[in-house]
């Protein structure tokens, strides 16, 4: 998400006895920039020279266009002897993954404003394994107030510099998310980073189902930098089809003949306090809250792809994944039983779901995906047919499940994704039908899905990569029968089919069209 930058000086931890970095926040080993190889120095600009304690030792610091390196003083030794020079090599920071500074203070019953000065915090943006990110602090320690105020007005000018980072962010909190957590893990976790990088935060805590879709409707976004979702993937998908809703009708774009939609105008952030987050976890690999605040904090923008759904003419909305059969089936019953906790209801919906296991009778039609950078290699060898993929394909028959992805649809229950062969943006969605097969066969299938090996090596699954689909069912003899799911089901129509939507249930009764 894109721009941090706080002026003045302040504390590094606000009404503490004595500042030190934040809980969350863990001291950087020196390790960590011992090891690995360091940025170019030899052409880059020296800024500032000073002396600075760090961690105990007097140490060289000096600040460049690109990095911060520091070295212990070494006194005088014997010629010849290097033992001493092994044992202290050079360290660094490199500037890009620095987000605030901030001045190191003691402060004293007496002294309640000011405090005694100490040196300078920095807090930084660390890699660490799996695709986890994490925020951790260098303390500059030096007691003269001209010599740190001189390096504290050159790192947040270093700071201002970053462009791209947010400096201000509408916040969409849906405090009914998975086990209620949301209101606590942006509480305690997200908004303290968000303070520290000093990002001015304007926060909504939804009320209703809905209430994200018509809060994006009326608000001015203009003073915003990003909108952050701070919920599940349902939550996250209702803010980004508001997003993309909104750029539709301020580009003047007619939604029901929506070819080539206009792109959002601001970014969004997800954090991810959900029950699967698979969106989240597709976007960073992982799952990790802390992660996905850093990643706003920093900047790091992803595009990512979308598809339209629109039904004989008619725009239904955006989403980045679906199931028709089976999934959408499940996602009903688990919406008649609400009453249940998340987890309880949805493995409630499964096992009936299975129980009540029955194909859909469809005709499935897909435009394959046509990759440009495969195209234009091919043209340079001259290998390019013009009958080669340009062409809608039709497939019919019963079909148990039929998935459509823009995104890999990573989450703990499926490590591996459940469209584990789909990138981000690349303008291409995952076709995944299971054909009609017994039920032990299915369950075997699905169960795959939580294991590393291929979930679609079995003869009743196939895979396809494409650019379009459009999803009809032949009759409605096999639709959405209201006796086998405890209940009359109305719509608008009648009779309706269900769809999983990124976990938002969408009932329609005749052909869908995904793009």
């Amino acid at each position: 998400m894109p721009r941090g930058r706080r002026g003045g000086r302040v504390s590094a931890l606000e009404g503490c006895r004595e500042e030190e970095a934040p809980p969350a926040a863990d001291a950087v080993p020196s390790v960590l920039w011992a090891s690995g190889q360091q940025p170019e120095s030899a052409a880059e600009l020296i800024l500032l020279r000073g002396i600075f304690e760090i961690r105990r030792d007097s140490c060289d610091v000096v600040l460049s266009e690109r990095a911060l390196r520091w070295q212990p003083i070494q006194p005088e030794r014997p010629t010849g002897d290097s033992k001493y020079s092994f044992l202290h090599k050079e360290e660094f920071i490199e500037l890009k993954d620095m987000f605030s500074v901030k001045l190191k203070r003691r402060y004293s019953v007496k002294q309640q404003r000011s405090g005694t000065l100490l040196g300078i915090t920095l807090f930084i943006c660390l890699k660490k394994e799996q695709n986890k990110l994490k925020d951790s602090t260098l303390d500059l320690i030096n007691l003269s107030e001209d010599h740190c105020d001189v390096w504290f007005r050159q790192f947040k000018k270093i700071l201002a510099g970053f462009s791209d980072r947010p400096k201000s962010l509408k916040i969409v909190l849906n405090p009914q998310s998975h086990k209620k957590e949301a209101t606590q893990i942006y509480y305690e976790k997200v908004e303290p980073l968000l303070k520290i990088a000093g990002i001015k935060t304007d926060v909504t805590v939804t009320e209703y189902e809905g209430h994200a879709m018509s809060l994006l409707k009326e608000c001015e976004l203009q003073g915003f930098d990003g909108v952050v979702c701070v919920g599940g993937d349902g939550s996250a998908s209702e803010v980004a089809h508001a997003l993309l809703l909104s750029a539709q009708k301020n580009a003047g774009v007619e939604t029901d003949s929506l070819l080539t939609p206009v792109r959002a105008q601001l970014p969004l952030g997800v954090i991810p306090a959900g029950s699967t987050n698979v969106l989240a976890h597709s976007l960073h690999g992982i799952s990790h809250v802390v992660t996905a605040t850093l990643h706003i904090i920093m900047g790091h923008i992803q595009p990512v792809d979308v598809c339209t759904f629109s039904t004989t003419g008619k725009f239904l909305r955006f989403g980045f994944s679906a199931m028709f059969g089976f999934g959408g089936r499940a996602l009903a019953l688990a919406e008649k039983h609400r009453w249940m906790s998340p987890n309880q209801r949805m493995d409630f919906a499964v096992i009936k779901a299975l129980a009540k296991l029955k194909p859909e009778e469809c005709e499935i039609s897909f435009l394959p995906f046509n990759d440009p950078q495969d195209l234009e290699e091919r043209r340079a060898q001259g290998s390019l047919k013009s009958d080669c993929n340009d062409q809608w394909q039709m497939i019919q028959g019963q079909f148990l499940n039929v998935s459509i992805m823009a995104i890999p649809c990573l989450c703990s229950m499926a490590p591996r994704g459940l469209a584990p062969n789909t990138r981000l943006n690349n303008g291409s969605m995952a076709l995944i039908i299971s054909r009609n097969t017994s039920r032990p066969e299915f369950i075997k299938h699905l169960k795959r899905y939580a294991s590393v090996k291929n979930q679609f090596n079995f003869p009743f699954v196939e895979t396809y990569t494409v650019e379009e689909v459009k999803v009809h069912p032949r009759s409605n003899s096999s639709g959405h029968n209201p006796e086998e799911e405890d209940g009359p089901h109305e719509s608008a129509t009648g009779s309706s089919f269900p769809w999983n939507v990124d976990g938002d249930l969408m009932e329609v009764a005749s052909e869908v069209h995904v793009r």
